[in-house]
């Protein structure tokens, strides 16, 4: 029985050693340079790298991995997991070297892990040697472009000696509603929650050879946990082929994720709900004609609210080029969970719940509430008030909390968070749950997620989800842009708490502002029965998000009291 990843890409590399484990497309086309690597070679590259890094006697420290998209990465991150080495998978410097947020986040990363050693590739070496001044930190680590370690080091690998409980990396957390915190996911962790996402996405044997191994398609971002437990590791766990291409190529032209998932054939592929949003703005005749999506049987969806409109609109839309309604998979997952905790049956479709007839947005589509299934064998979800420490029954809101091998070990050198966030515990019910401060309630056993602790707004002693009153923004007018709208409330003096709507909106719109304003303060009037305390339109792309793609109210609060959100009228920030 495996005892780790590592385990599975030895038995894989000795079984297939030519098969194919990714597949890199350099310039986003399926038509383009291609790269790829096979097991055989995965496993001696990532040999190399464990043991440059066991003969500097790294074992057991922590090693951060700065790498553009590309093959490079895996290796490096199994050559940690193969030597005993804490990866920490981090965002290379990119762009403008003196991006300040960008810079803000390494330093914070590189002090909070104490990392001793920093991988990348040599373009990313010499971008950090150009932001030494800004990163004196840098001093005192050993720093190497892993392309450099020779293959003949993989003679002097050394097995490490691994258990379920010994840390694999440390996935620190977007900070949609916090400071990053580092997750201590174990090589137990991994094994289950791969497990889990074999048995929840229908990956079988007979599967596998059906699809002749050709398992994912993929262009998230390797460094967030949703790109790498799915697409990456998954394989590994598998021994399946995953092809690979840039996020940014992806941005670029959406167009190109439809054509690799119809060249390729793959089982499995997806995204956040902005991924779907924005092929269906790319969705024109001449690329329907040249799409075959026949294949495609599971297209997850998750790490921000899952969208019915989005769904219907997905289907409706890529129906002629084979997409099929039953193949839309809305999930659920979490880094202190290692990734998945809910998924659908494939190949149902999603479940739907209508909003009550009396609700803000009866009738409308948006408004339905999206499934996002039920949990993978052996985790155990419930939905509990956490003040009085009690379960709440069926249908009933209250905070999501989770229980299971795949709960992540807690948070790196932070026993108190770790305390208040992995040690809940219900009255009457033994064992401790994972507090994820996220809201829903179950049905039939599904999960239904409604939104975020944290941004539940308390207006004149009611609550109102923030979500609530985005949804209802975005509806209010054509121009505004879905999933890209923050509603929070701020002090308004002897009003008290007031909300404030910060929405991106498109170009064309500009001479509708004043119009788009008053029809957003209308729809929140009526809908929820609340005077708004302001409306900021602003440019597209320029409202805080995670790198999964949340939407980060706190951060849009903080920078609308600070006055630095970019309006439209006015210049757009860089």
């Amino acid at each position: 029985m495996a005892r780790s990843l590592v385990d599975l890409l030895t038995a894989h590399a000795s079984r297939q050693p030519d098969r194919t484990a990714y597949r890199y497309l350099v310039t986003g086309d399926c038509d383009g340079e291609i790269q790829d690597i096979s097991y055989g070679r995965l496993a001696e590259r990532s040999r190399a790298v464990a043991a440059w890094l066991q003969e500097r006697g790294l074992a057991g420290s922590r090693a951060m991995l700065l790498y553009p998209p590309g093959l490079e990465f895996m290796s490096a991150y199994l050559g940690c997991l193969s030597a005993g080495v804490v990866a920490v998978p981090g965002v290379p410097p990119q762009g403008r070297s003196q991006n300040h947020r960008a810079l803000l986040r390494t330093r914070r990363l590189m002090a909070d892990a104490d990392v001793r050693v920093i991988l990348g590739g040599r373009d990313v070496m010499a971008a950090l040697a150009g932001t030494a001044e800004h990163l004196p930190e840098l001093a005192g680590i050993t720093r190497v472009a892993t392309e450099d370690i020779p293959d003949e080091a993989a003679g002097s690998w050394r097995e490490p000696d691994l258990t379920a409980d010994s840390v694999a990396f440390l996935q620190y957390t977007s900070g949609s509603t916090s400071a990053p915190r580092g997750v201590m996911v174990t090589h137990g962790n991994l094994l289950d929650n791969e497990r889990i996402i074999t048995e929840r996405m229908g990956h079988t044997p007979e599967v596998i050879e059906e699809y002749g191994h050709e398992l994912f398609v993929s262009w998230l971002p390797v460094y967030h946990d949703m790109g790498l437990i799915g697409p990456v590791l998954n394989a590994v766990h598998l021994g399946v082929t995953a092809t690979f291409f840039s996020p940014l190529h992806f941005l670029q032209r959406p167009e190109r994720w439809l054509n690799a998932v119809s060249h390729y054939g793959p089982h499995t592929s997806g995204g956040p709900n902005f991924a779907y949003e924005l092929c269906l703005k790319h969705a024109t005749p001449e690329l329907l004609d040249g799409l075959d999506l026949s294949r495609w049987r599971v297209a997850f969806n998750g790490a921000e609210p899952v969208r019915a409109a989005t769904l219907s609109r997905f289907t409706e839309t890529f129906a002629a080029a084979g997409f099929r309604r039953e193949a839309l998979y809305p999930c659920y997952g979490l880094a202190e969970a290692t990734l998945i905790v809910t998924g659908g049956s494939v190949p149902a479709p999603p479940t739907l719940v209508e909003s009550a007839g009396t609700g803000p947005h009866a009738g409308a589509t948006d408004a339905v509430a999206v499934g996002s299934g039920r949990p993978g064998p052996g985790t155990t979800v419930v939905i509990a008030d956490p003040e009085r420490q009690e379960e709440l029954p069926e249908g009933e809101v209250g905070e999501i909390w989770v229980a299971g091998a795949s709960v992540a070990k807690g948070y790196w050198r932070n026993a108190l968070a770790t305390r208040q966030t992995f040690r809940a515990a219900l009255r009457n019910r033994e064992g401790h749950f994972l507090r994820t401060g996220d809201l829903g309630f179950l049905r039939d056993g599904e999960l239904f997620v409604t939104g975020r602790l944290k941004d539940l707004m308390v207006i004149d002693g009611r609550n109102h989800h923030p979500q609530d009153l985005e949804l209802s923004a975005e509806m209010s007018h054509w121009a505004l842009r879905p999933g890209c709208t923050a509603a929070f409330s701020v002090d308004a003096g002897e009003e008290g708490e007031r909300p404030v709507l910060v929405a991106e909106t498109a170009p064309e719109a500009l001479g509708e502002s004043e119009k788009i304003v008053d029809l957003i303060r209308g729809a929140i009037g009526e809908a929820h029965g609340l005077p708004v305390r302001d409306v900021v339109l602003i440019h597209p792309g320029t409202i805080p998000k995670t790198s999964s793609g949340k939407i980060q109210r706190r951060a849009t609060r903080t920078a609308y009291l600070d006055g630095t959100l970019s309006p439209v009228g006015a210049p757009a920030r860089s």
